[in-house]
């Protein structure tokens, strides 16, 4: 079991048999990273941390001078929260997209190798899929998933009145032989009803927007709900690395041996067996967005020493 809920031995490519009763959650929030800078008046308390096993990087570190600017993205900036570096993130990067009304990209992703996830967090934009002469096109909102195979032609425009932001998480795809890479698709946190874990009675459930049956995929992103006063009632220890960004509320997470205390616009990254449990303390729910990256053999170094 990880800390979606996914249980291995119940898993089934049947989507008829993934899907939950009930319906989306009635209504949600997410967090937007606010920019700009501590008056010179605050005090250096905060709550960033970086260990061997896990790095908290909170809300308040995520400022102006922090933000990085990409290629071919207009009136575009991005926080990157994780990249593939030792003793870091190895399978993934994310990163927290800002893009000014008018701003966007005809060339987002520079790595034709890269899969790629967007989850919208604030504002509208316009999303084409496929060549130009073929090209699908899809509204961005709050809530909005999207799904990027490798080698994807695609475009992202932010055409509203506002500030368009959105997570991007992109890794290199694992190719197997004999099975197709996916297709991309378009869905909503709006739209799916999460899945409940069993025997807690909806106190703790996942958004899934991929069928974890689905071999072809090899990583997942969820969103993963907690009511008041829910738990991880176990220290998961699995090799999944995980990502995990405070859509809303707060909490308090085990990470490796502490205790720490988060809340909405926090980011957590864990590496591959990094003891993990939860206790949503909080007055409200709590959600997180989860990146982990799943079914595929583990990799066989051909160095020994």
């Amino acid at each position: 079991m990880t800390s979606d809920g996914t249980t291995h031995d119940t898993v089934s490519a049947d989507p008829a048999a993934l899907r939950p009763a009930g319906g989306p959650l009635p209504s949600t929030s997410y967090h937007v990273p606010p920019g700009g800078l501590p008056p010179q008046t605050a005090l250096l308390t905060d709550r960033a941390m970086f260990t061997e096993a896990y790095a908290v990087i909170p809300s308040g570190v995520i400022r102006d001078i922090t933000a990085s600017y990409l290629p071919f993205w207009e009136g575009t900036r991005a926080w990157v929260l994780a990249r593939p570096l030792s003793g870091f993130a190895e399978t993934f990067s994310q990163y927290v997209m800002d893009v000014a009304p008018g701003g966007g990209s005809d060339h987002p992703e520079p790595d034709a190798a890269a899969e790629g996830v967007l989850f919208v967090v604030g504002g509208e934009g316009r999303l084409t899929l496929g060549p130009e002469e073929d090209r699908a096109e899809h509204r961005l909102e709050a809530g909005t998933f999207v799904y990027l195979p490798p080698g994807q032609r695609w475009t992202l425009h932010n055409d509203g009145p506002e500030t368009l932001g959105f997570h991007w998480i992109r890794k290199a795809y694992e190719r197997v032989e004999g099975l197709d890479a996916p297709e991309a698709f378009v869905s909503s946190d709006r739209e799916v009803a999460p899945t409940p874990m069993p025997g807690t009675d909806g106190r703790w459930a996942t958004t899934r927007f991929v069928d974890p049956g689905d071999l072809r995929h090899d990583m997942h992103v969820n969103v993963v709900t907690f009511e008041p006063g829910a738990v991880i009632p176990f220290a998961e220890t699995h090799v999944m690395e995980h990502g995990l960004y405070v859509l809303e509320g707060k909490a308090v997470y085990r990470l490796n041996t502490d205790w720490v205390e988060v809340e909405a616009g926090d980011f957590m990254w864990l590496r591959a067996f990094c003891p993990q449990a939860c206790y949503a303390g909080g007055p409200g729910r709590f959600r997180y967005l989860l990146y982990k990256d799943v079914n595929r053999h583990a990799r066989l170094s051909r160095t020994f020493l």
